[in-house]
């Protein structure tokens, strides 16, 4: 009997019946409009089952044609997050990785580039064999193929070290909105699928909202029920219809979305109100039984003595957090950041920041700080040296505050973070920032570009190299001079590269060519030696070695194209900069610190991108722990 079953799939004997598991797959969709946290709502799913003991993965389809989010601007698309294998990825993944706390693959996001990309290759290799090739049925045949492939596999860590089995479930999120066009080829590939894996084994969650013209009138079903029609009309039905608004969902608003909805029962009718905290919905969606409607639907199998709706681990989180929330002093970080209109483009390093004030029970407020706001508009080392105002971050452009508001502001707060991007413009106030903090013991951290930024910084005002600056921000045309025509005179100046260009990155394709994904980082007491992680004179004082653990060695996600020019560190340690991680080969500088200060640290990596509720972020726990610890001795002294 053995040998008639398909070997991917988890055996269980019970007296003497086999069963094939087969995996579950739960699809989220959404109507009426974008933004409505499908991502937000499709993590707490999972994490329902998760704490029942399921194995849980999970699928992000993006319709756009894009390969992968490497090159969207962080305006229109938030943050691009990275992935262990290097994948560019839709920041629901992050979500995905958070609440589920899983290991996800670029695999796991899928896109039409990436379908349309493998059926063109395929179509070059003839294994269609002269056919037409089609949307239907060779893209949506590719697009099941994908999500069945995918979905069997395991992501989540801790199940994988312990057994090899298949996933429980697969949760499918579908990004847009339903009725768009680019996601139709994606809707008739599920509404194809569902029936191939059997309707027991596939279930819908339509995510609605209920709107109210004015803040205290009546909630409007009419667009669940258009939607919900719309997706009916494909030939997918929703087994579950979890309508978002303002307040809590009426109970009559429920009763009515079941009437004209056909729903098996107003149970199946979940409100999500707005809430203070995303790590609630959980919460919120198992209040109302989602978990064991679930169950029963696709026939979920109990594992132990884990119940449905229980949350047993979540919870002491939520707890935590409204313990944390409640009290009334709070530390101010900065974050001076180019992108700051659209909160997004920092959406890990927020979740980083929740992680390590949980974890030390501080409550935090992020202050955004616009970081072309605090430049010198007169004069700017960067038209000083006559160094490029190309941008790659399809910044439209747009007023700041007044540089003496931003300042003040700043100068309010007892933490200064400096995070990652690309292009010149709002260097010049990175700097700035970064040089407050420096000379006045602010705490401080640099990620990626905030480390080159403090590379650049300490160069200029400490070591006396005043055109130290980055290839990044050099013209093309120039090499290591640029001339500066005036009316009368030419003007040529030398620049000093303190950051370079990274000899294997290409220098004609943006898209998937940085340096991506996870690396290893060596800690040395200094750089090139051969003996690694000896707590001699340099290591017994560094407190991001401390605050690893005093690991020998970490692996964080990397994505940038730049580093620090490794024939300058010595000028740099001899002043008291130090360089106390690189990558294995000892040629690239991975971790940097200034010992005299309280903090100031500054990473080429991104530590967000694995920072968890589990297992927060060493780099974050750090700049809270002494930006805290700024604000209680600020206080004790006034």
């Amino acid at each position: 009997m053995r040998s008639h079953c398909q070997s991917s799939a988890p055996l269980y004997s019970i007296k003497n019946l086999i069963i094939i598991m087969k995996t579950k797959y739960i699809l989220v969709v959404g109507g009426v409009l974008s933004g409505l946290g499908k991502g937000i709502i499709a993590s707490s799913v999972g994490r329902l089952l998760k704490e029942a003991g399921q194995n849980v993965t999970s699928i992000k389809i993006d319709p756009y044609i894009n390969i992968d989010a490497g090159t969207m601007s962080p305006y229109e698309h938030g943050e691009v997050y990275v992935l262990d294998d290097g994948g560019e990825v839709d920041l629901d993944l992050g979500n995905y990785e958070r609440f589920l706390n899983l290991t996800l693959a670029s695999d796991n996001n899928i896109t039409t580039g990436k379908i349309y990309k493998a059926v063109i290759e395929k179509e070059r290799r003839g294994d269609y064999l002269g056919k037409t090739v089609q949307v239907v049925p060779h893209v949506t045949n590719e697009i099941q193929d994908w999500i069945k492939r995918v979905g069997l596999i395991t992501t989540d860590d801790k199940i994988n070290k312990k057994q090899s089995s298949n996933p429980d479930v697969c949760i499918i999120e579908l990004g847009g909105t339903i009725g768009d066009i680019e996601g139709m080829p994606f809707i008739e590939a599920l509404r194809q699928f569902q029936h191939k894996v059997g309707k027991e084994n596939f279930c819908c969650v339509l995510v609605s909202l209920a709107p109210t013209v004015t803040s205290d009138s009546e909630q409007k079903t009419k667009p669940t029920q258009q939607c919900n029609r719309e997706l009916r009309a494909i030939g997918i039905i929703p087994d579950v219809i979890v309508v978002r608004s303002e307040k809590p969902l009426q109970t009559s608003i429920k009763q009515k979305i079941f009437s004209f909805c056909g729903v098996d029962s107003v149970d199946h009718v979940i409100g999500c109100h707005n809430m203070r905290n995303i790590i609630s919905v959980p919460a919120l969606l198992a209040q109302q039984g989602l978990g064991k409607l679930l169950q029963k639907r696709l026939n979920l199998q109990q594992k132990g003595d884990l119940e449905f709706d229980k949350l047993p681990i979540w919870s002491k989180f939520i707890e935590r957090y409204d313990i944390v929330d409640n009290q009334k002093d709070c530390t101010r970080i900065a974050i001076v950041g180019k992108y700051t209109e659209q909160p997004d483009a920092y959406l890990s390093i927020q979740k980083a920041f929740k992680h390590a004030s949980l974890e030390l029970g501080e409550k935090i407020k992020l202050i955004f700080i616009d970081s072309v706001s605090l430049e010198d508009k007169t004069s700017t080392a960067s038209n000083d040296l006559g160094l490029s105002n190309n941008d790659e971050d399809g910044y439209s452009g747009s007023d700041s505050e007044s540089k003496e508001d931003q300042w003040e502001v700043l100068k309010s707060c007892q933490g200064i973070l400096v995070p990652g991007g690309y292009g010149n413009r709002g260097i010049e106030g990175k700097i700035a920032a970064i040089k407050y903090a420096r000379e006045n013991n602010i705490p401080f951290l640099g990620i990626c570009l905030g480390m080159q930024l403090s590379v650049i910084e300490f160069a200029r005002n400490v070591l006396g190299w005043k055109n130290a600056t980055s290839e990044e921000f050099i013209p093309a045309q120039s090499a290591t001079t640029i001339e500066s025509p005036t009316k009368h005179k030419k003007k040529t100046q030398e620049h000093t590269p303190v950051i370079v260009y990274m000899p294997e990155i290409s220098k004609t394709h943006l898209g998937g060519t940085m340096r991506l994904g996870i690396r290893t980082t060596v800690f040395v007491n200094s750089p090139g030696e051969e003996e690694t992680n000896v707590e001699g004179e340099v290591l017994s004082k560094s407190k991001i070695f401390d605050l690893y653990g005093k690991a020998p060695t970490i692996n964080e996600r990397h994505r940038h194209r730049y580093e620090v020019n490794p024939d300058i560190l010595q000028s740099f340690t001899e002043k008291g900069f130090h360089f106390v991680g690189q990558d294995t080969t000892k040629q690239r500088q991975e971790v940097c610190e200034i010992f005299g200060l309280d903090y100031f640290v500054a990473v080429q990596y991104h530590p967000e991108f694995k920072s968890r509720l589990e297992s927060p972020s060493a780099p974050f726990v750090g700049l809270v722990k002494y930006a805290a610890t700024k604000r209680k001795s600020m206080t004790k002294q006034e």
